[in-house]
């Protein structure tokens, strides 16, 4: 494991550096030039979070789909509102993307994923690399993605009051995002809101059962499958939001990342999603 900053400029010519921290799988003896790879973003409502709270999981991919993982330690509300966590997410990947041959990465086998506001994120990277007119992702891993901003679906009553975050929580979380207001401004901070969703990347989704996000996620995945997009998804019951990242707590969760890197491996090495 390796820690770097992941640099870029600014629209006003300021040079800034976003933390990243590099895993690669461990294949003693093996080639290690030009392997896949799994841009990394860590959940915590876009104002609470680390790369040391995803370490175990970013590990756990690295070594099952043998790819190396950079984790983003993107900048948080309410100090760095959006877009700011989206700039640094865009930076990172164009980084990665400029910077593979260095890095022993395979371009053409970019993945993103990322938990709950890391989920949101890497669905919202893959909308603004369309509008740019640049290549997809290989495969966008979302688990328990924060994609809408509605709050209406039956999730966010039916499980308000959930372990480790309920639906005022949520709330609170997002509009330390956008704002007071808590109007978000177009489909990088809700990708619920574009347009159309065709073209973009294959997903994999992730839900837990216990979750006020669950059914905006839901949504959100069926609405890939049926605007086209490949989508895989997975709903672990019994658990609730926050535990793809607890794997000393729950079984699930091991399995969750395990699932996940089957679909890493498959679109890597393939180019689909299995079945």
């Amino acid at each position: 494991m390796t820690e770097e900053g992941a640099t870029w400029t600014d629209a006003f010519g300021v040079v800034r550096s976003v933390p990243v921290r590099i895993y690669r799988p461990h294949a003693p003896g093996a080639d290690t030039a030009g392997l896949p790879c799994l841009l990394y973003l860590h959940g915590g409502g876009f104002t609470v979070g680390s790369l040391d709270g995803v370490d175990e999981v970013c590990r756990l991919f690295s070594h099952h789909a043998e790819c190396v993982v950079v984790s983003v330690d993107y900048r948080l509300a309410p100090e760095h509102p959006f877009p700011a966590a989206i700039d640094d997410t865009r930076a990172a990947h164009a980084w990665l993307v400029e910077n593979a041959d260095r890095l022993g990465i395979d371009s053409r086998r970019v993945a993103v994923g990322g938990d709950s506001a890391g989920g949101g994120l890497a669905a919202s990277l893959c909308l603004d690399l369309r509008s740019r007119g640049l290549p997809q992702p290989a495969l966008q891993i979302l688990v328990y993605p924060a994609v809408d901003d509605s709050f209406a679906r039956p999730s966010w009553t039916e499980f308000a009051d959930a372990p480790l975050m309920g639906a005022a929580d949520a709330q609170w979380f997002w509009r330390q995002y956008v704002g007071d207001g808590g109007i978000a401004p177009g489909s990088l901070a809700v990708p619920f809101k574009a347009a159309t969703l065709a073209g973009l990347a294959p997903a994999h989704v992730i839900t837990a059962e216990v979750d006020c996000l669950r059914d905006d996620a839901e949504a959100y995945a069926r609405r890939l499958g049926a605007e086209g997009v490949p989508v895989r998804h997975r709903r672990y019951r019994g658990v609730y939001h926050g535990f793809f990242t607890e794997i000393d707590a729950f079984t699930k969760a091991t399995e969750a990342v395990a699932d996940a890197c089957t679909s890493l491996r498959a679109v890597f090495t393939d180019g689909v999603l299995p079945a």
